[in-house]
């Protein structure tokens, strides 16, 4: 962590997914709007137990590194559980997620716990979609809450029902995000391939795809976070595999590999449906990068609905993994199952997470001895479009796509060289 910000400067510290990363950056406007100064403001992520477990480790450091500083907690674990945050003692303000992006908030003499009902929300404010900009890649809410009801997921207690920004709002901003010479941007959700179904028309998110890739013509690369398999109808399908515009990097939302176990999740695919779309899509793109989301020891798991998981990894030709243990949450049905013991919980995710480590040594391998451009991210460190790591020995401007050879890799990332 970097060295603590002087005691009249606000801090924000960001965690979970790429949505609170984008969130942050229009927190960090509110904030200066409000002209709150001395104050670290922590965006918190509910999406495991461990989560909120390192919310309140980050609460009781923050509080630590900056004694006077008044200590803001917001985000999907304040959302859900308001009481237990407002009780630690480090805690001088818990705000919820309706109230995190509005400047009135962060007013000096607010109430200790200001948490609105999140399920009465019905629009997208405006200023969601402001993104990151000034980066190397920017991030574009465009999409918030969800109307399913997967029966391990607490997220949409903290995000609320599905909604949607306007298409023309978010056209206008990333005209301005390529103006300003942002290369890349990324368009996020708590449901991404629902965009739209709360709108005039209930437009698909094809539409609003096309619409940036056609009015925003001098935009280098766009790139889709988290979509829901079930959900990537032909439209989207036929963009995502001719458009060069849009990244080969897709991340899918498959959660496991078992179709018993599917069923229990309430997910709406089953197992054949996701090997036949990743099939689809490399057999339409074969440069496309794969990566997706599985939960390791939900309830009444056995052995085989293990391995079917891992199985998948190859079935699905993934190259990137992210495994969440199974944690109960609070309100989920799932918190209500017959357990799989923790100590099998554990051993099945790091055998779930070494399938993975193979899957992504084998995408890193295929890239050995060839050429491609990667994006500059920071000095020493860049990303091909299909979102392979790349560790650069030579210098380049943050922002430069560089011409690069790659000549071995780590087993995390590849080892580029200027050619």
């Amino acid at each position: 962590m970097s060295a603590a910000p002087h005691d009249d400067s606000v801090e924000i510290i960001t965690l979970g997914c790429r949505l609170n990363a984008a969130e942050s950056d229009a927190m960090r406007s509110a904030a200066r709007q409000a002209g709150l100064t001395g104050a670290t403001i922590i965006n918190t992520c509910a999406v495991t137990a461990e989560a909120v477990r390192q919310a309140k480790q980050q609460i009781r450091r923050a509080r630590r590194a900056r004694p006077h500083a008044r200590v803001i907690v917001t985000g999907c674990a304040a959302q859900i559980e308001p009481d237990a945050f407002a009780a630690m003692p480090e805690v001088d303000r818990v705000l919820g997620n309706a109230e995190k992006l509005d400047a009135r908030f962060f007013a000096p003499d607010g109430e200790r716990a200001q948490v609105s009902d999140i399920m009465a929300v019905r629009e997208l404010a405006p200023h969601l979609i402001a993104g990151a900009g000034a980066r190397t890649r920017a991030y574009v809410q465009v999409q918030n809450g969800c109307d399913h009801r997967c029966t391990f997921c607490v997220i949409p207690y903290g995000r609320g029902p599905a909604r949607s920004a306007p298409a023309g709002d978010v056209v206008t901003r990333v005209r301005q995000l390529a103006d300003e010479g942002c290369p890349e941007v990324v368009l996020t959700g708590v449901d991404l391939t629902a965009w739209g179904g709360d709108l005039p028309g209930r437009p698909a998110l094809a539409s609003l795809v096309r619409r940036i890739l056609t009015l925003a013509p001098h935009l280098p690369r766009l790139r889709l976070s988290s979509l829901d398999a079930i959900e990537m109808d032909d439209a989207l399908f036929r963009l995502c595999t001719e458009e060069e515009r849009i990244a080969p990097h897709l991340h899918l939302s498959l959660q496991h590999g078992a179709d018993l176990i599917l069923k229990r999740m309430k997910r709406r695919h089953l197992r054949a449906d996701a090997i036949a779309l990743c099939a689809r899509l490399k057999a339409a793109r074969p440069e496309i990068a794969l990566g997706a989301d599985l939960i390791a020891g939900f309830p009444t798991e056995t052995e085989d609905h293990a391995a079917e998981t891992r199985d998948l990894i190859d079935a699905c030709a993934l190259s990137y993994v992210h495994v969440f243990p199974f944690s109960a949450r609070p309100m989920t049905p799932a918190a209500n199952m017959p357990p799989v013991p923790p100590a099998v919980i554990k051993a099945r995710a790091a055998r779930l997470r070494a399938a993975g480590a193979e899957a992504l040594k084998r995408h890193l391998n295929a890239w050995i001895g060839k050429s491609a451009p990667a994006l500059i991210e920071r000095p020493g460190f860049a990303r091909l479009p299909d979102f392979t790591a790349v560790r650069v020995e030579t210098l380049h401007a943050r922002g430069e796509t560089a011409p690069l050879r790659f000549v071995s890799h780590d087993g995390r990332g590849l080892l580029g060289r200027a050619q």
